[in-house]
């Protein structure tokens, strides 16, 4: 079971972190399709049928752009984005949410949609502080990772939109 300490970084980084996701969140509003077009892209390459751009806010996920998922917005503990952010420079890869103890009791792994597969890339500004996720889900477990390089591609270029450039 993962406890509150995975889910929140240290008082002074989420400060100056939430800082960072507060003033970008006119960017994203404003720039959704763009947003939209990386996430099918993202869905493409790793053929699943779930993909999104989720920001990390203080109490909340936020989905920026989403593909199979009609919620815009989870609470944050119930993230797994959320683990993301921890480690703004890895990719964070759950072959079977199901069979990890740090991920089956979170609700969209015990519970529908049922998350099994998922790789996410953190979202990450240039003061270093991750804003979020790329992230692509499936509903069945995988053997292998799909191709991180292409999506960290993608990644970089959410960032670059997110941060209005």
């Amino acid at each position: 079971m993962v406890n509150e300490g995975d889910v929140w970084p240290a008082p002074a980084l989420e400060r100056n972190r939430q800082a960072a996701v507060d003033s970008i969140r006119h960017t994203t509003s404003e720039r959704e399709g763009e947003l939209q077009r990386i996430v099918e892209r993202a869905a493409a390459i790793a053929a699943t049928p779930i993909a999104s751009v989720s920001l990390i806010d203080r109490e909340r996920q936020w989905l920026a752009a989403r593909l199979g998922i009609d919620a815009r917005e989870t609470p944050r503990s119930a993230s797994i984005c959320s683990r993301v952010i921890l480690r703004p420079g890895e990719p964070l890869v759950i072959l079977d949410a199901s069979r990890d103890e740090r991920y089956a009791n979170i609700p969209s792994v015990a519970e529908d949609p049922f998350v099994r597969f998922y790789t996410g890339i953190p979202l990450v500004n240039r003061a270093g502080y991750a804003l979020g996720a790329l992230c692509v889900v499936d509903t069945v477990p995988r053997d292998e990772p799909p191709d991180l390089m292409a999506l960290g591609r993608l990644a970089r270029e959410a960032e670059r939109i997110i941060a209005g450039h």
